[in-house]
């Protein structure tokens, strides 16, 4: 029989182990507590949003989506309730890593959610389908393999739309505030809040994001109206309202915004507000709060429309002296067509795979531009070219003269060393992503412009891509599961500006 000190040491250390062990799992529960609660709000917001086509579908008659519907959001519901419960057993504290994570998960989490009435509902989608649709609209990316769109159901049709306009108001708030804090592909050069995310932080947080939310509904509520006014049916002007202001190009029909082409003040209201879409969403609060001058100032405002006008004077004169096209008619196709590109909405008015190939590529290129930083809009954006070329002036000064120096300014502010090389490495992320998800999609027998368009349309949040298949005449049904997985993966991975996404997949990350 062991010595009575022995059995006592033995214990003490059984005991000191289990307290350690006690300590581990009530540290790693406060750190994801914070993550299951929010993650647990955003269910409960979006399961409220389910109620509106729940109604509509009651209103007209329709029982059996009304309860497919009416259990979706039961069940989201009830799923967020019990995460906010969960959640609430902790004190609340967000830092930079739980914010990386937050970020990734809660796309991944709304998506799966959001894709309930697709695969229940009258659509009857596998699950590859739903998720790519509701994935699709999430990121405001635009891109469908719904086809029938004419007389699909009204309840899917309109929560195709409030999907994009959740992910709009979500899309700002995560360029506005999660990015910069992030310090993600330069987007410090826009940072405003504090590196402290508790309760402390979020008041100031907390009040620009309903500035900004009052400015989102405002501007969708005018979209809807100007629509409504200039023709379109009440049901028609509320899906296509929602989905411009979102910049994300959900049509209730497979002609898209072809379907009103024969009214010219249809596609210019698209344009108008697919461009205000396109622009910083702070400069508008600035606008309501008197001071309309840093609109006309911002630097990224006036590229992006001289961008636009140059785009449209190009092909304009390409339609009117190569395919004899009407002035006018040759304005108003290319305006629309090229802002919906530039914007990242994926409308499309007509389909400009026939324009010829000057065109085709030239649509081609003109996908790599983006929107503003802090708008709804996706793509490589603005800031990041003008980037581009204060890094390209000032290495061509350097090798002019070797001894300079030479500053490195941007809305009138210098810009530091690691902004610029954070832009660089999230530019290298941005076009490998691409070509590895390019190469993934032609492994699986698609051609070269279907493969490397829908790899482009995904990771920039743009919509269509070119060619037959997957043009704006076409849409992505054809795609090999495998494929419309991965390319759910790059609409993600793009809405996140990817190193959000990649860092989760490091080492570095997980060490404590």
């Amino acid at each position: 029989m062991p010595p009575v000190s022995r059995v006592s040491f033995a214990h003490k250390v059984s005991r000191s182990k289990r307290r350690q062990e006690i300590s581990l799992l009530r540290q790693g529960f406060e750190w994801i507590a914070p993550l299951i609660k929010l993650l647990g709000l955003l269910l409960l917001l979006l399961g409220s949003f389910k109620l509106a086509p729940t109604l509509l579908l009651a209103f007209q008659g329709n029982e059996v989506e009304t309860k497919i519907f009416f259990s979706s959001m039961l069940v989201t519901l009830a799923s967020g309730g019990i995460m906010v419960l969960l959640g609430s057993f902790a004190p609340f504290h967000l830092r930079g890593r739980q914010i990386f994570l937050l970020t990734s998960l809660s796309w991944i989490v709304l998506s799966l959610f959001s894709a309930l009435p697709f695969i229940f509902g009258p659509t009857q989608l596998p699950l590859a389908d739903a998720i790519f649709e509701s994935v699709s609209g999430l990121t405001t990316t635009g891109a469908t393999i719904l086809s029938g769109l004419d007389t699909t159901s009204q309840g899917i049709l309109l929560w195709r739309a409030i999907l994009q306009w959740l992910g709009g108001i979500g899309i700002i708030v995560l360029g506005m505030a999660i990015l910069p804090f992030l310090q993600v592909g330069g987007m410090r050069l826009f940072q405003s809040e504090s590196s402290d995310w508790s309760e402390k932080a979020l008041p100031r947080s907390g009040t620009l994001a309903k500035a900004i939310g009052k400015v989102y509904v405002g501007l969708t509520t005018l979209c809807i109206l100007s629509y409504w006014i200039a023709g379109m049916a009440p049901f028609d002007a509320l899906v296509h309202g929602m989905t411009t202001s979102a910049t994300g190009g959900f049509s209730n029909y497979d002609a898209s915004m072809g379907q009103f082409a024969a009214t010219s003040s249809i596609l210019w209201i698209g344009i108008v507000f697919m461009f205000l879409g396109s622009l910083p969403f702070v400069l508008f609060v600035h606008m309501i709060q008197g001071n309309p001058l840093p609109i006309f100032k911002d630097s990224q405002v006036r590229a992006l429309a001289k961008i636009l006008l140059g785009a449209v004077l190009i092909m304009t004169l390409y339609l009117v002296t190569q395919l004899n096209w009407e002035w006018s008619t040759a304005i108003t196709q290319a305006s629309f067509n090229i802002v919906s590109i530039v914007s990242t909405t994926g409308f499309s008015s007509t389909d400009y795979n026939g324009w010829g190939n000057f065109a085709v590529l030239f649509f081609l290129y003109i996908m790599f531009i983006g929107g503003c930083s802090g708008s709804t809009s996706g793509g490589f954006k603005v800031f990041r070219h003008q980037l581009s070329v204060i890094l390209m002036r000032n290495q061509m000064m350097t090798l002019l003269h070797p001894r300079g120096v030479f500053s490195q300014n941007y809305n009138g502010r210098p810009v530091p060393d690691d902004v610029i090389r954070s832009m660089v490495a999230f530019a290298f992320f941005f076009f490998a992503t691409i070509g590895t998800l390019a190469l993934a999609l032609s492994f699986m027998g698609l051609d070269f412009i279907t493969s490397f368009t829908s790899a482009v349309t995904a990771v920039a949040n743009i919509g269509p891509g070119l060619g037959e298949t997957v043009g704006p005449a076409g849409n992505f049904s054809s795609l090999p599961d495998l494929g419309k997985w991965l390319m759910s993966l790059g609409m993600i991975l793009g809405r996140l500006e990817i190193v959000t996404f990649m860092i989760l997949f490091t080492r570095a990350f997980w060490r404590t």
